[in-house]
């Protein structure tokens, strides 16, 4: 029963910064990788960023160079600082993870939060 738990979504305007922090709870044996996802109106789901447990990290091009994306792997947390924000950044953030079913098993199971409105105004 491992359970997302997103915030610090809002409105905020063009060229500014949010800060989008997501933890990991319940019966957690490790986790393999955490990141942002995001989905505007119309459009398909994609890949923000995305940390892995060893600290590798990947960028979509559209954000690369103002997002960054930071595990705290003692927390079970992963957070998104988002800078220079644009317009085209308006969507709904989800956070995701890959959990193994069970300690040791290297078979895992994503896990999706709730999502978390980002509003950025022109």
């Amino acid at each position: 029963q491992v359970q997302l738990v997103e915030s610090g979504g809002g409105l905020v305007q063009a060229g500014g910064s949010l800060r989008l922090s997501c933890a990991a709870s319940g019966r957690i044996f490790s986790i393999n990788d955490m990141g942002w996802y995001r989905q505007a109106p119309g459009k398909q789901r994609e890949l923000v960023a995305v940390v892995g447990g060893g600290g590798h990290t990947n960028y979509a091009s559209s954000v690369k160079g103002r997002f960054t994306i930071s595990l705290d792997n003692a927390k079970n947390a992963v957070t998104l600082q988002m800078n220079s924000l644009k317009a085209d950044d308006t969507a709904v953030y989800y956070c995701n993870a890959h959990v193994p079913i069970s300690r040791g098993s290297s078979v895992s199971v994503p896990v999706w939060g709730q999502g978390t409105q980002v509003t950025v105004s022109s």
